[in-house]
């Protein structure tokens, strides 16, 4: 936490700087959709947004590294979901 008005003014110029580059990405994301429809690339700035959403405003840099231990367990039990539901969208059950 800030103590000094001078750390109050840094930690302001900074969430400024986050915040005018996540306005950027949010042009880029725009002018990437117009340029050519991939999902791909909007998903990735998407993807570099929420990082820095979470990492800056929702304090998650200065976190212990449990926080990030549970973080990876739970993006790979929830991609593990996702390839489940693909797997039985493409095997379904046959009625006989």
């Amino acid at each position: 936490m800030a103590d000094t008005p001078e750390q109050i003014l840094k930690d302001m110029k900074k969430y400024w700087r986050i915040g005018w580059i996540l306005l950027a990405c949010t042009v880029l994301t725009v002018v990437v959709a117009k340029i050519t429809p991939s999902v791909t690339i909007g998903l990735g700035i998407a993807t570099v947004k929420a990082g820095l959403v979470a990492f800056f405003f929702m304090h998650l840099k200065h976190e212990k590294s449990m926080i990030y231990k549970v973080l990876v367990y739970t993006v790979f039990f929830a991609i593990g979901l996702m390839f489940l539901t693909l797997l039985a969208l493409y095997d379904p059950l046959i009625a006989r």
